[in-house]
């Protein structure tokens, strides 16, 4: 704990996205280690409740200004749009740290009926990329993605493959999981361009369906902890069920993406997961195991997106590298995000799941 407290004591850290669930997760470890904190964030998807919430926790008053809020011990919120490069430029100078984290996104089916929105994502990591680089920021973060691996490779229900980092480019070919995955696998491939021809230090973070309190139902943990936690019966699942996911609780994937952005600097990708995969069946039952109610019905619903059939990543390079070691399994997580559900009646984001 105290070298990783050293690493980012006094630095200045801009956080792209801050006000989002993986964002503000990694804003507060930030606050805690002893960094300056500026969290940039359009709120299209994240929440001030979030920014203010970890302020608040990390007994940090705060007040409103004509760029967004201002906390004590120089940490600040502004509201950013990333696409306007001007504005990026202006609002990463002076940082030695970035975290980007910001993008257009969604649950599946966010993902599978928005397309044209997740293409933003192309230009807004160019332009945090390019500022990074031109503001003369140390190095940066590029929150990536599980989306950035090819389908063949993810097709066969009871898989039991597990995705390492070089899969992305098998044979030097890709094979991404729609426009968002795309969006991911050239995002680090800009990094890593910038990388090579400027020498800009950074690190590629692929996440894998991570959860965990104050996300929002658009995702599929809260949603079947939504539908469960008000007794709907039928009881609605999208797909077969037989797919399944190497859920990552969010803590595990916060406190690993610090250790990469501290340890890892020559914008090589690393997967962030547990190496475990359950599979919705699985995972509903234990949501209904937790909370003490089973409806009598259950309602696969084949004409909803499941995504690919098969996921989970192969973390031994984080383990070496980084000394990263999953502290949640799946029930553990779901033990405490069930609990954060119940207490804070989060109202509901879910727009087409």
């Amino acid at each position: 704990m105290s070298s990783r407290s050293s690493f980012y004591a006094k630095k200045r850290v801009f956080i792209t996205g801050g006000a989002g669930f993986i964002g503000s997760a990694i804003t507060d470890r930030l606050i805690q280690r002893g960094a300056v904190t500026t969290i940039g964030d359009n709120l299209s998807s994240g929440s001030l409740k979030n920014i203010l919430r970890i302020w608040r926790n990390n007994g940090l008053s705060y007040k409103k200004n004509t760029h967004g809020y201002s906390a004590e011990g120089g940490h600040k919120f502004i509201r950013i749009n990333f696409e306007n490069y001007e504005h990026t430029r202006k609002a990463l100078n002076n940082h030695e740290i970035v975290f980007h984290l910001a993008a257009n996104f969604g649950g599946r089916g966010y993902i599978d009926t928005h397309p044209a929105d997740c293409c933003e994502c192309f230009s807004l990591n160019q332009n945090v990329i390019k500022a990074a680089h031109q503001n003369g920021v140390e190095r940066i973060l590029f929150a990536s993605s599980a989306c950035v691996y090819p389908h063949d490779l993810q097709k066969n229900y009871g898989s039991e493959y597990l995705l390492k980092e070089a899969d992305a480019m098998k044979n030097e070919w890709a094979n991404a999981d729609k426009e968002y995955g795309w969006s991911k696998l050239m995002g680090e491939l800009t990094l890593q361009a910038y990388n090579k021809q400027y020498g800009l230090k950074g690190v590629c973070t692929r996440y894998v369906t991570a959860y965990g309190p104050w996300e929002n139902d658009t995702h599929a943990i809260i949603a079947l902890i939504r539908r469960a936690v008000q007794k709907q019966d039928p009881y609605i699942v999208w797909g077969s069920g037989k797919q399944d996911r190497d859920f990552t609780y969010v803590d595990d994937i916060a406190n690993g993406s610090l250790l990469a952005c501290e340890k890892i600097s020559n914008a090589e990708a690393v997967n962030l997961g547990t190496s475990t995969r359950y599979t919705i069946r699985e995972t509903i039952e234990m949501i209904f195991e937790i909370l003490g109610w089973r409806p009598k019905k259950i309602i696969f619903d084949r004409a909803k997106p499941e995504g690919v059939k098969t996921r989970a990543l192969k973390i031994a390079k984080a383990q070496k590298i980084l000394g990263y070691k999953p502290e949640y399994n799946l029930r553990k997580g779901l033990e405490k995000t069930i609990e954060w559900y119940l207490k804070e009646k989060p109202r509901t984001s879910e727009t087409i799941i």
